[in-house]
């Protein structure tokens, strides 16, 4: 007898829990609220510009924020074009959850050098060779200074920086790069008293090879601050103008 009543308990438990379920997970938008948002970087880079919080304070500040309203009417497609207008945000996609939350999935434009030119521009190439707007959170990444046009930037420094990023030494070492008004290139380095020239903004692969060599053979020598300038303008020599006592 105990047995059947136990059965029966549980039979009524399991009939309860199915009628709930099923009234839970199909629930109407409208019936529901949303819980919250959820952020997830999708590139796996975290530059630590982009954060949940700073988004739920962009979204309430344009009124959009889905935390507390009906799911019915949130529009996700308004958050992700809004999202998108960033700096920071190559693409942003945003969808409701089973559990009545609003994911954003985010796709970074990266930062790959910054611009301060001589007329006045300040901004920064991302890895796709496009401009990006200056914001109040710094980036670390290589600084280009002088007399530099937008064009320039986007062509000759573009690759510049592509080659730098790819390259773990050359990227720690060059602090900044100068541009003359012969649209010619310098760097300066974090390591050594001196000046690098590279010249004309091409082959970077032949010239950064013929300074990774001296660098290796002869500065490991003779000192790292024996020079003011290194020059690698010319394909079959390397031109180094010693400092004045």
């Amino acid at each position: 007898m105990k047995k059947r009543i136990l059965i029966l308990i549980a039979l009524i438990a399991t009939s309860v829990y199915l009628v709930l379920a099923v009234t839970v997970f199909n629930a109407k938008p409208s019936d529901r609220e949303c819980k919250g948002i959820e952020l997830e970087i999708k590139d796996n880079t975290d530059l630590g510009f982009i954060t949940i919080k700073d988004i739920e304070t962009s979204l309430k500040q344009k009124k959009i924020l889905p935390t507390g309203k009906n799911l019915e009417n949130i529009d996700t497609r308004n958050i992700e074009d809004f999202l998108e207008k960033s700096s920071f945000i190559k693409n942003a996609e945003c969808y409701v959850t089973a559990g009545g939350k609003v994911k954003i999935d985010i796709y970074q434009r990266i930062p790959m050098m910054r611009i301060m030119s001589s007329n006045g521009d300040n901004y920064y190439i991302d890895n796709e060779g496009k401009i990006m707007k200056v914001t109040g959170k710094a980036v670390r990444v290589t600084v280009a200074t002088g007399y530099i046009d937008r064009k320039f930037a986007q062509e000759k420094l573009f690759e510049l920086a592509k080659f730098l990023k790819s390259n773990y030494f050359w990227d720690s070492q060059i602090e900044q790069v100068n541009v003359t008004t012969k649209q010619e290139i310098e760097l300066i380095p974090r390591v050594g008293d001196h000046v690098l020239f590279l010249g004309k903004p091409e082959m970077y692969d032949i010239k950064f090879r013929k300074l990774k060599a001296f660098y290796k053979e002869g500065l490991n020598k003779v000192g790292w601050n024996k020079y003011e300038r290194i020059s690698v303008e010319f394909n079959n020599q390397i031109i180094c103008t010693k400092k004045e006592r």
